[in-house]
């Protein structure tokens, strides 16, 4: 009971700290919120169709075994779940996946990873986005081929495995990380680990998503060491997800925005 009541007090702080665009004093933050309603308004009407695969898998009740090398699932605890209940509690919503857009086209964009394939709805979205290759990691082989139906393009590499074993093996092959989602394993031990190890390989110009950041306190613990290291200059907290940046021209600065 106190482990579920964590997100929900997690909430609650973030909705009492939380800031709009109209209170922004610095005109670099102005300007990175501004642009992202932009984004926002000029693909209010593109990657339905993505939005249409999503339809399909919620109706789809087909039950397939999973295999779990994280934290597991709040909602679906048992290995065996349907391909309909995976989608509604284990992926990010268009309004996130949109976001994950966002930051990924203010990066050079060539190379992005996604940690934490599921039902490839996001993998999708980066996809649009994606202007060289996105790798993008599983550790459940049914729900990698799921992901991977009607999904064929060189652009995307899909990789399965344990991501401490897959990971470390890619990178030392593609040295570049442009921008990177961590959604895999939602303990703080993996959350850390691969968080840094991606860090090694980023540059002033990357950017790196940690979502789930108040999923429990080991991830939120996660999240308050990853944006206190020393190379990030700006985190931005949007409640189910944050974001590491590099590259800011003022002070070491967090904030927790409305979104």
């Amino acid at each position: 009971m106190i482990k579920s009541l964590f997100p929900l007090k997690g909430y609650f702080q973030y909705w009492l700290e939380k800031k709009n665009k109209a209170s922004l004093q610095n005109p670099h933050l102005f300007s990175l919120v501004s642009e992202l309603e932009i984004f926002l308004e000029e693909r209010k009407h593109l990657d339905l169709d993505i939005e249409d695969w999503r339809a399909q898998l919620l109706q789809n009740h087909q039950t397939i075994e999973v295999l779990d090398l994280g934290a597991g699932s709040k909602k679906v605890p048992s290995n065996r779940r349907k391909i309909s209940a995976i989608t509604k509690h284990s992926t990010s919503g268009r309004k996130f996946a949109q976001l994950y857009q966002y930051f990924a086209s203010l990066t050079p964009a060539n190379h992005l990873l996604e940690l934490g394939t599921c039902m490839g709805l996001t993998t999708r979205y980066l996809h649009r986005v994606a202007k060289g290759k996105l790798a993008t990691f599983e550790g459940s082989e049914a729900i990698q081929n799921t992901a991977k139906r009607g999904m064929e393009s060189s652009q995307v590499e899909f990789i399965l495995g344990d991501i401490s074993d897959t990971l470390p093996r890619y990178l030392s092959e593609n040295n570049q990380v442009d921008f990177a989602l961590v959604d895999s394993s939602h303990t703080y031990q993996k959350t850390i680990e691969f968080t840094d190890l991606l860090m090694k390989h980023c540059d002033s110009k990357s950017i790196l998503a940690i979502a789930d950041i108040y999923w429990s306190k080991g991830m939120n613990r996660a999240w308050q060491e990853l944006k206190s290291r020393k190379e990030v200059q700006l985190s931005l907290d949007f409640y189910e997800c944050g974001i590491l940046i590099f590259d800011y021209p003022g002070e070491k600065s967090h904030l927790i925005l409305d979104y």
